[in-house]
């Protein structure tokens, strides 16, 4: 399964911005792409491993659950 670099703006939308298949190297372009943004830039870089691009959407956009405390 390939690796999927998101911009993910204030406002949810999505942009995908690359499609990788190895994890290093996924990682090493968000890392750039993360230390290039400027601090006024609100928007967030994402690394996400799914099978298709709208499978990384889905995941990217749904929102998880808040763990209960000491619920162990």
């Amino acid at each position: 399964m390939p690796y999927f670099v998101y911009r993910i703006e204030e406002d949810k939308q999505l942009q995908c911005l690359d499609r990788i298949e190895k994890y290093k190297d996924a990682r090493n372009q968000v890392r750039e792409l993360r230390s290039m943004q400027t601090s006024d830039d609100r928007s967030l870089i994402r690394l996400i491993h799914a099978g298709s691009e709208i499978e990384a959407e889905r995941l990217l956009l749904t929102s998880r659950e808040v763990p209960v405390e000491g619920d162990d």
